[in-house]
């Protein structure tokens, strides 16, 4: 289809033996891809506490391989101990593809390398720090790919990740040195590599590098033990080191001539492999600090040793071809031509431009996809040239055809004021025959009629658009307004209530089609109230019956109107009284008798200080407490309307205060105590006193509900038989202060 012209360069036309050996260097393995490599290292933050990173690399390639752990267990071990301090799960905070680094021009990456990096990070707080002992931080995970070339039995050998922080890190608060780069995931067998391996310590710290044996850690079995995929603490250190198959060795990774080696001080990796296949390689970087070691920073990595035969390919997504690496490519004259580039080349080292013939004068773009403006229908002949004069160079020729233009139109026709269809009629202009059409409404509603007929459901100015097609796929759109904007056929109005009574507050929905807030509308209520609101409140405030009428004038001027007889009934509100007796309560008289005499009234709650007390008409309530109660009455007309009152109801407090002129204290259980009897809850400032009729103070109380037994201050000698006075003085519930005197006769 000429709709999008695709320019996608890359003719296919080398291909090398080496290309098969490429596609087959790494078989796809029924056994579960993962683990590639990964590194442990830590940052210092101070007073034991750390911030932790663990790297970690898996091949992606397989779509049934295990992914990165999600809550991975990671173990923390302290000086000998086979058990763990604690086990943190940990999520990865990222997971980001690897793109394999391209350094040579005519490499081409075999379909089935893709390598992801999960990153763990956290922080951890040492309770005993500095200690005089390593702490040993571990993660295991089986398995490595089974393809994997150099080792022993990789599709059942897992990995240990694992980092140390000694005792003399400890003491001085030490950084780990962290490595630079990533390894390159693809190596050219038969090509040096010169790969920069170096890493950076924050202190300065002396780094020396040496090739080591990565560490085995997990198996295949199930459970969280040791020999599990994921074992649930991580095993404890010492950890084995994987088994090489010979001739490869941990200082010979990789068996290439010369050998691979890596520069102690620069960590510069060296060698020149010569087998294709994959490899496990391990780098040590030893930290020293005034001839101390403080840490060894581990890094585990795949190698991908692959063929770089010169393999080039330039090709385009054509309509068509026109020959060997001759493609033609169609666009109508009113489209963009999209360059679609498919060609297999490495962007960063290829040298690649177009060339294109247009009105006598030769053009070069250096895009890998260029815009190119043509000028008009017609043939323009063209070139994608990659390498031009390298074995790794390739060329294809293109062949643009614009089309000739084709321009859609309609037009459309409707009652401008009665709710109803539109007539929508096609007048495309074209070259050759329109085979499609395509309406767009505007409102979502499409049609493939050549002169549709539409109902809008709604007013409002819709973009109506047609889109026509023709016999050579070449295809036009155009877009027009509609402006509809009919009154309704008929006034839909909807009170939210048509019976109730004042102040009633009655929200009218507009429910009328097609009206939108794009409408006027005008509301009268039928007691001189009016609104232009589209679905207005409004409140009546006395009682009678309402006729309301609505008016609608759409935007381009139509108008209609509707009046509802009768349409809002307001009825007498109720008011709210009643009546209580007698009119005198105390606290020996609670009880009063409540009687309802409200107006319009259906319903009626009663409430005491708030709380609800009944529903009745009348009945009797009984007061708990002394003092000023309200009681309120709600009265609740069967609409719903209410009216409250509330009364101040006063129930006095009484008191009955009696003193006994003789008591016998000869504990015999009969008149052993001389005090007040009677009622007098709520006095306040009691004082009694008892004289001898010498004039001494025998008793005295600030409680009225002690009394005198007899003696010296109800402890001391035993008072004689004999006349003695008293005097009583306090303040009565409601401020009143009261004072008896009189004599008491003790006799025994």
């Amino acid at each position: 289809m000429p709709g999008h012209l695709s320019l996608s360069l890359l003719g296919m036309r080398k291909i090398y033996l080496l290309w098969w050996l490429l596609a087959t260097a790494f078989p796809v393995s029924t056994f579960a891809k993962h683990i590639i490599g990964g590194v442990f290292t830590y940052e210092c933050l101070g007073n034991g506490t750390y911030a932790f990173t663990l790297k970690m690399y898996r091949d992606c390639s397989d779509p049934t391989g295990a992914g990165f752990d999600f809550s991975a267990p990671i173990s923390i071990y302290k000086g000998n101990s086979q058990t763990p301090i604690t086990t943190l799960f940990l999520n990865p905070d990222q997971i980001t593809p690897l793109e394999p680094e391209i350094n040579d021009p005519c490499l081409i990456l075999p379909p089935n390398i893709c390598v992801q990096e999960g990153i763990y990070s956290f922080t951890y707080t040492f309770a005993d720090w500095p200690s005089t002992e390593s702490y040993h931080l571990s993660y295991q995970r089986c398995c490595r790919n089974a393809t994997i070339t150099n080792i022993v039995q990789p599709g059942d050998t897992g990995a240990t990740f694992t980092v140390e922080i000694k005792p003399e890190s400890q003491a001085l608060c030490n950084n780990s040195p962290t490595f630079d780069n990533f390894p390159p995931i693809v190596i050219c067998a038969g090509q040096p590599i010169d790969f920069h391996h170096a890493a950076t310590d924050l202190e300065g710290d002396q780094l020396i590098y040496e090739l080591c044996a990565p560490l085995k850690g997990g198996g295949t079995f199930g459970g969280n033990g040791c020999n599990g995929i994921a074992p649930n603490p991580a095993c404890p250190p010492p950890y084995d080191a994987v088994d090489y198959f010979p001739p490869y060795t941990p200082l010979n990774p990789l068996g290439g001539n010369p050998p691979m080696t890596i520069d102690a001080v620069t960590g510069l990796l060296t060698g020149t492999p010569v087998l294709l296949g994959q490899y496990v390689v391990g780098v040590c970087v030893k930290e020293f600090r005034n001839g101390q070691l403080l840490s060894v920073i581990q890094r585990d990595f795949q190698f991908n040793v692959a063929s770089c035969e010169p393999v080039v390919f330039a090709e385009i997504e054509e309509d068509s071809l026109l020959g060997q690496q001759n493609f033609l490519l169609q666009a109508c004259a009113d489209e963009d031509v999209e360059i679609v580039n498919l060609s297999n080349l490495n962007p960063a080292l290829d040298i690649f431009y177009w060339e294109f013939l247009i009105d006598d004068s030769l053009y070069v773009f250096n895009e890998l996809e260029p815009q190119i403006d043509f000028p008009g229908s017609g043939q323009y002949q063209g070139a994608f040239l990659i390498n031009p004069g390298s074995i790794c160079g390739d060329t294809a020729r293109v062949t643009v055809e614009i089309l000739p233009e084709i321009q859609s139109d309609f037009s459309f026709s409707y009652d401008t004021c009665r709710a109803g269809a539109v007539f929508f009629a096609d007048q495309t202009e074209a070259g050759s025959e329109v085979v499609e059409w395509k309406w767009f409404f505007g409102d979502g509603e499409i049609s493939e009629y050549p002169d549709p007929t539409h109902l809008y459901a709604g007013p409002g100015e819709y973009p109506a658009t047609l889109l026509v097609t023709d016999s050579r796929d070449c295809q036009s759109a155009v877009t027009k307004d509609v402006r509809y904007f009919p009154v309704p056929a008929l006034i839909l109005v909807s009170p939210n209530d048509t019976v109730s009574c004042p102040p009633a507050v009655v929200r009218f929905s507009n429910l009328s089609s097609p009206v939108d807030d794009t409408y006027q509308v005008f509301w009268e209520f039928g007691d001189g109230g009016t609104s232009m609101d589209f679905s207005p409140e409004h409140q009546y405030d006395a009682p009678g019956i309402y006729s309301v009428r609505l008016e609608i004038v759409s935007p381009i001027g139509c108008v209609t109107d509707t009046t509802y007889t009768d349409l809002i009934e307001i009825q007498e509100p109720p008011v709210a009284d009643f009546s209580y007796s007698p009119d005198y309560l105390s606290n020996l008289q609670p009880e009063v008798a409540l009687t309802d005499a409200s107006q319009y009234a259906y319903f009626r709650d009663w409430y005491h200080n708030g709380q609800p007390i009944g529903s009745k008409t009348e009945f009797v309530y009984m007061f708990p407490d002394t003092g000023l109660q309200q009681i309120t009455l709600i009265a609740t007309h069967y609409e719903g309307c209410r009216d409250t009152l509330s009364r101040w109801i006063d129930v006095t407090p009484e008191i009955r205060f009696f003193m006994p002129n003789a008591f016998t204290p000869n504990y015999d259980s009969l008149n052993d105590l001389f005090g007040p009897t009677g009622i007098f809850l709520g006095i306040t400032g009691y004082r009694l006193q008892v004289w001898d009729r010498w004039g001494g103070l025998v008793f005295e109380s600030d409680d009225p509900y002690q009394s005198w037994n007899g003696q010296q201050n109800n402890s001391g000698r035993l008072a004689p038989d004999g006349v003695y006075v008293y005097q009583v003085s306090f303040v009565g519930p409601r401020g009143a202060p009261e004072e008896h005197r009189g004599f008491i006769t003790l006799m025994r």
